[in-house]
């Protein structure tokens, strides 16, 4: 029986990818709800084409003008949360960024309909309340993310008790070279081009500072339920190992393949199933010269160090950083503010927050209003 998909994200990077795999293994999926931002024209495409009984959009901004003139037929309009919750919804794909993922992921976990996730945002800011609610209600969560996704086939047979280290790949982005001079006067179109993945402006910046390796080994705690003094970050360069689990005995388990999202997309879509997709490339052996690894700079790349340094801390301390994150990397996009600003912005943000003593969603939300609007008048005072 195919599985029915409700996919959050549709027109981003990660959803985009996820159609492709849709496509090649149509007698698997069902696409039965697509949700998007303000990309309406792309979301109206698809909707011709996979023919979803439920869809949304953000109607502010002029979204919903825009939709009426594009002429659709339009299958039955709910939001997001209301999606996540339907019967007819198997399995919930929130390809979405920033914190709109975060009552997506609950609702489709107090409905105990696994959540293959891709959005680092949710696990950073509300981890402890995501992993609670999915232990009560029973639910799966699904990693998306290719590291994290390798971990979880490195773990699958194995007793938690036998874990030593999680180690996390990180190609080290486009500037994992450059001296602190030449950092400061990256632009905003040289840190889209990453030189492995394609993927969103957001993530692409943030894999630019390695702020996402720092974001990822907060998911990789939540997780896998694996302590942050055991979680390591590696530069990878060539992109192949994408993470790796070491055990008590000292041995590794690693997964390796091309870098293409589509295959932890349809491992977490088709899991427990392994499926042949003719559209994801093999490994050529004979081609891999060599598979490097260094250490990653925290002087150089200080947003990973941030990050690990919230995680420490606990309580809204993660929320705090990645609400402020979002707004330091538009501002950077923008022209506002400088590449080395991103740090300096996030370290001054966390210097500022008061955190609460007691961890509730009210209180997560506060401290991520405090932060964007912290974020938003740094350096203007």
């Amino acid at each position: 029986m195919m599985k029915r998909i409700a996919l959050l994200g549709a027109t981003g990077s990660i959803g985009r990818q996820a159609l492709d795999v849709v496509r090649s293994l149509p007698n698997e999926f069902e696409v039965v709800a697509l949700t998007a931002g303000s990309n309406v024209e792309l979301l109206g495409t698809q909707i011709r084409e996979f023919r979803p009984a439920m869809f949304s959009f953000e109607e502010n901004a002029g979204g919903r003008r825009k939709w009426e003139r594009l002429g659709v037929d339009s299958p039955e309009f709910l939001p997001p949360e209301e999606i996540c919750r339907h019967p007819d919804v198997d399995l919930v794909l929130v390809a979405t960024s920033g914190k709109m993922g975060l009552f997506p992921t609950l609702s489709s976990i107090r409905s105990r309909k696994p959540v293959a996730l891709s959005n680092k945002e949710v696990l950073v800011m509300a981890g402890e309340i995501v992993r609670s609610e999915a232990a009560k209600y029973e639910t799966e969560i699904l990693p998306v993310d290719s590291e994290h996704s390798a971990i979880w086939q490195c773990l699958r047979g194995e007793e938690a008790n036998t874990v030593s280290r999680l180690i996390l790949t990180a190609s080290g982005g486009p500037f994992r070279d450059y001296s602190h001079a030449e950092l400061e006067r990256v632009s905003a179109d040289e840190a889209l081009c990453h030189p492995t993945w394609q993927m969103g402006r957001k993530v692409t910046v943030d894999s630019a500072t390695l702020m996402n390796k720092g974001m990822e080994a907060i998911e990789a705690h939540w997780l896998f339920n694996v302590p942050f003094e055991d979680i390591q970050v590696i530069i990878h360069r060539e992109s192949i190992i994408h993470s790796l689990v070491e055990f008590v005995d000292c041995s590794v388990k690693a997964q390796l393949s091309l870098p293409d999202m589509r295959l932890p997309i349809q491992y977490a879509l088709s899991y427990p199933a392994r499926l042949p997709n003719p559209q994801i490339n093999r490994l050529e052996w004979s081609t891999l010269d060599c598979l490097s690894f260094q250490s990653p700079c925290m002087d150089r790349f200080p947003c990973l160090g941030l990050a690990l340094h919230a995680a420490r801390l606990g309580s809204t301390y993660p929320a705090a950083l990645s609400a402020a994150d979002e707004v330091a990397v538009e501002r950077f996009l923008a022209g506002d503010i400088g590449f080395m600003d991103i740090p300096r912005l996030l370290e001054n943000t966390l210097e500022q927050h008061q955190a609460v003593t007691s961890l509730s969603l009210d209180n997560i939300l506060n401290a991520d209003l405090w932060a964007r609007e912290y974020a938003w008048n740094w350096g203007l005072r």
